[in-house]
């Protein structure tokens, strides 16, 4: 006797065989192995879309540079941004904008004559340098790290205010990168370029 049933694109038949002609054992395996066959097809297509989801949910690289930046959550070290950080990537909006945009373009262009477009940050002194060449000479500037709501952005977020007026969102800090949102280079903010991607020099 044969019957089967059809699934999207699979078909399982099973064929049953007399039992005076095979033995239950040889049987019992033998639909356990077309059984599972379909399982098993069934189960590849749903690994593949969700293969598919999980990509389209990660940020690629773009012009060589690592777009894949997600928000801390919760409260940021203050000793983790110390150190030299080089500007490695602009984007023309802001953090919630980026986040909504799946193709993020790179619009920085280093125009350092000599050397990397850099942030320095001491946070033992609560101060920083802004963004300069790290060939030129750059003024330390005082700085109050706090976690909470930025009265820029009204976000609740880690955040550093400075010349009691100007606020910068750090939007998260590893060991290697860094992103800031804020006006840290004049030229990029007349065309909208709010959310920075910098890189760990030292």
């Amino acid at each position: 006797m044969v019957f089967g049933f059809k699934t999207k694109k699979v078909n399982c038949i099973f064929i049953i065989f007399s039992p005076m002609k095979f033995s239950k054992l040889f049987l019992l395996p033998a639909l356990a192995f077309l059984l599972s066959s379909c399982i098993v097809s069934t189960a590849a297509k749903i690994v593949t879309t969700t293969a598919k989801i999980g990509y389209s949910a990660v940020k690629g690289t773009v012009k060589g540079v690592s777009w894949a930046v997600q928000k801390a959550d919760g409260k940021i070290n203050e000793d983790r941004i110390d150190g030299v950080w080089k500007v490695v990537a602009v984007y023309n909006g802001s953090y919630e904008q980026f986040a909504q945009d799946a193709n993020p373009e790179n619009n920085y262009v280093n125009e350092c004559a000599d050397g990397l477009e850099v942030i320095e940050f001491k946070s033992n002194r609560e101060k920083f340098r802004p963004v300069h060449c790290e060939s030129a000479e750059e003024e330390l500037v005082k700085y109050k790290y706090d976690f909470g709501k930025n009265p820029l952005t009204k976000n609740k977020e880690n955040y550093l205010k400075y010349n009691s007026s100007n606020y910068i969102s750090i939007i998260d800090v590893t060991s290697t990168t860094m992103v800031l949102e804020g006006n840290l280079i004049p030229k990029y903010a007349f065309s909208g370029g709010k959310l920075y991607l910098f890189e760990k020099v030292k």
